[in-house]
């Protein structure tokens, strides 16, 4: 163990073989980089608690980096410390540990954020950060605070709440409810999730998407509830969206349907039908 706390900032020799150290014209933040490279894993864990606000961002940023799951619990310890505030400005030290927990992703990961979210430790102006980092995560939400988001005024925040929803009957209801959404990302968002759950209201919404403005996500989304015409428009897209291509072939072959099928083989076996 050692006898004093490092201070991980300084321009201090640590005992870390090092190769040249930067020059002293180079800037703080240079100086800083270099060093939190250079900690081990458990000393960088470590200082993310207590760390300061150039600190934080740089140590949250290497964590995420070398995706240590072992730095879950430290960085939420960073985001509460700040629990209560960002009312006007994100928090850019919860920010920087979100980020750095959708990096590292897992269940663990997941978790912390999907409990940051529901105890109320970001505050409005980092919500979006967080429900952003929920979705791509694929974190698990309460009802309540799904039925609080998919309601949010925020359509950065409805949309990524739709990519969290759940089977849930309420939800359900919502979700199509937002299918006229007048935000079009808001829309399309919940158009995907009723897809993804096999509900077949989206099938006219996820139609005119693959018609006009296909991705991976809508071709995901559609090929729970595809019928006929939604498998001639993947074929469509198959053979004319080169970077679309493999997606498309996937999902006609996932789909239960004998003209889908008949789509997915002919492409298969070498070209389009």
């Amino acid at each position: 163990m050692p006898e004093r706390q490092l201070d991980f900032f300084s321009d201090i020799d640590v005992g870390v073989e090092q190769g040249p150290p930067p020059s002293e014209s180079s800037p703080p933040s240079v100086r800083r980089a270099l060093a939190v490279s250079e900690i081990d894993d458990a000393a960088l864990i470590a200082a993310i608690p207590g760390a300061d606000l150039a600190g934080s961002a740089m140590l949250a940023a290497e964590a995420g980096r070398r995706r240590l799951a072992a730095a879950v619990p430290a960085l939420a310890m960073l985001c509460r410390r700040f629990a209560g505030f960002g009312g006007r400005r994100p928090i850019a030290e919860q920010a920087a540990a979100i980020e750095a927990l959708a990096m590292i992703g897992g269940r663990e990961a997941a978790h912390a954020v999907s409990q940051l979210i529901e105890r109320a430790v970001v505050q409005e102006a980092t919500l979006p950060i967080a429900v952003s980092a929920a979705a791509r995560l694929g974190a698990t939400l309460s009802p309540e605070a799904l039925r609080r988001l998919l309601r949010h005024a925020e359509p950065g925040i409805r949309a990524d709440a739709c990519r969290c929803s759940r089977l849930l009957p309420e939800m359900i209801l919502i979700l199509i409810d937002l299918l006229d959404d007048l935000d079009r990302r808001v829309a399309v968002a919940a158009a995907c999730a009723l897809g993804r759950m096999g509900r077949i209201e989206a099938r006219p919404h996820l139609k005119l998407l693959l018609r006009d403005d296909p991705s991976e996500e809508i071709i995901d989304a559609a090929s729970s509830i595809a019928d006929e015409e939604c498998a001639v428009l993947l074929g469509r897209i198959a053979r004319s969206t080169p970077t679309l291509a493999y997606a498309a072939v996937i999902s006609l072959e996932n789909i239960d349907h004998a003209c889908a099928a008949r789509i997915a083989a002919a492409f298969r076996q070498g070209g389009p039908p």
